[in-house]
């Protein structure tokens, strides 16, 4: 269900900007998601 919401998120323009000022409920795995703060290194 989280990846769907983030899809569905995602797919309506928000961007990550919107996700760092989401609040994340604790505990689930969302958190994760409002909660990345380290760029991926690139290939």
């Amino acid at each position: 269900e989280i990846m769907q919401g983030i899809a569905i998120a995602m797919r309506a323009g928000a961007t990550k900007a919107v996700f760092d000022t989401t609040i994340g409920i604790h505990p689930t795995a969302a958190e994760e998601f409002v909660s990345m703060r380290e760029p991926w290194p690139e290939d």
